[in-house]
């Protein structure tokens, strides 16, 4: 029996409460915007819901705008992968501005692909507030 097309749609997007990656419970988001003031730790991203993909992986990369590693030199994108743990699943992929805020302004790439095929992508753009 072929598999089941999965059923994938953004829940939301933009600035989020705190986030802690250990607790069971996702961030609630605060504004819905893809323009992101850089203050010491904001929280932003987005969430998806997807139906009918219970354990097919699911691949992510945050391109972040050129944060410097201790040895200044330019650090890689951030990605990883897991695995789609429920038939209606919540996934939340964000990130938050820490010092030193300069190498944080910028454009934000967040893409997330099932199984090799891209499902979601949002590009956040950080600025210094005027």
């Amino acid at each position: 029996m072929p598999k089941r097309k999965p059923e994938i749609r953004v829940r939301s997007y933009g600035i989020y409460d705190h986030w802690d990656s250990e607790a069971k419970e996702l961030p609630r988001i605060i504004e819905f915007t893809t323009r992101v003031p850089a203050e010491i730790e904001i929280e932003f991203g987005l969430m998806l819901n997807i139906k009918g993909a219970k354990n097919r992986q699911l691949t992510y990369c945050i391109d972040h705008p050129g944060i410097l590693d201790p040895n200044g030199k330019r650090r890689a994108p951030f990605d990883g992968h897991v695995y789609v743990r429920s038939n209606d699943w919540d996934f939340y992929l964000g990130d938050t501005i820490w010092e030193p805020i300069e190498d944080k302004l910028g454009s934000w790439r967040m893409t997330i692909e099932l199984e090799g095929k891209l499902i979601a992508q949002k590009t956040f753009v950080v600025t210094e507030r005027s």
